[in-house]
């Protein structure tokens, strides 16, 4: 019965988490303090009282309507608190009560924040890329995968290769296919996944990126022959996937590449 608490606990833990990421995105886009002004609806400006405020059960309660002007509240809010706690209700099923869980917990925050920020702006902040790198790489020494070399390898690598492919494209092509923003932050992810995921890593969030094409082309987000989509949210997915499942995926991708034997 306690686990059944821990559980729940854990998974309230994540979306107050969520709460919070969300208030960091919709401020950063918007030049806004995250201290000030208190909650608010974006439509209105009505102050949120406290039981509007409660992590994914207010905006349930509210039917995902301003209780004072009944504009949509928008999906934003309860996506990302989704996110958050079954990202967090993840890392206690694999790590528990360890510094780990906490260093990810971490870690993973800031990946969130960057990839709703790119998802909605197609800006990568330098401010949370490069403190991302930092603490991912000093992180390594705690961490239990991937190892202290191989973290600095990963980062190493993975920023000199999507270095490669921005200046190669851009000399190519004439025109950005690669943002910066998505080079800085492979200094993040491949200190998570290390040298030995970093390819694995790429290529799912290559598969990722396909899919989300597809989805927002469906949406009519992009138009017919239009590739201009974030990728930065994809290498995160995909790199959260990569650290929860571990060395699997290199033996899916060496089935798939040909290379088994």
């Amino acid at each position: 019965m306690m686990a059944y608490w821990f559980y729940g606990f854990v998974f309230l833990l994540g979306l107050c988490l969520g709460s919070f990421y969300n208030v960091c995105i919709l401020r950063y886009l918007k030049k806004e303090s995250i201290l000030w002004p208190p909650s608010h609806c974006p439509s209105c400006g009505h102050k949120l009282k406290w039981w509007e405020n409660i992590p994914l059960l207010s905006f349930i309660l509210l039917r995902g309507k301003c209780s004072h002007c009944q504009k949509k509240i928008s999906l934003l809010y309860p996506l990302v608190e989704l996110i958050s706690g079954i990202i967090a209700l993840g890392l206690w099923w694999q790590y528990g009560w360890s510094l780990a869980f906490f260093l990810y917990l971490i870690l993973f925050g800031l990946l969130i924040v960057a990839s709703f920020i790119d998802l909605l702006s197609f800006l990568l902040p330098d401010i949370l890329t490069l403190p991302g790198a930092f603490l991912a790489l000093l992180f390594s020494f705690w961490l239990p995968q991937p190892g202290v070399k191989s973290a600095f390898l990963g980062a190493g690598a993975g920023f000199l290769l999507f270095l490669v492919i921005q200046k190669g494209y851009k000399w190519a092509k004439g025109i950005d296919g690669l943002g910066g923003g998505d080079v800085k932050l492979m200094l993040m992810l491949g200190a998570l996944t290390g040298i030995k995921g970093l390819l694995p890593m790429i290529f799912v969030s290559a598969l990722l990126a396909l899919m989300g094409s597809v989805f927002f082309w469906l949406k009519g987000k992009v138009s017919k022959g239009e590739s201009a989509i974030p990728y930065g949210p994809f290498l995160s997915l995909a790199t959260v996937l990569y650290v929860f499942t571990g060395d699997k995926w290199w033996d899916i991708y060496r089935w798939l590449m040909g290379l088994s034997y």
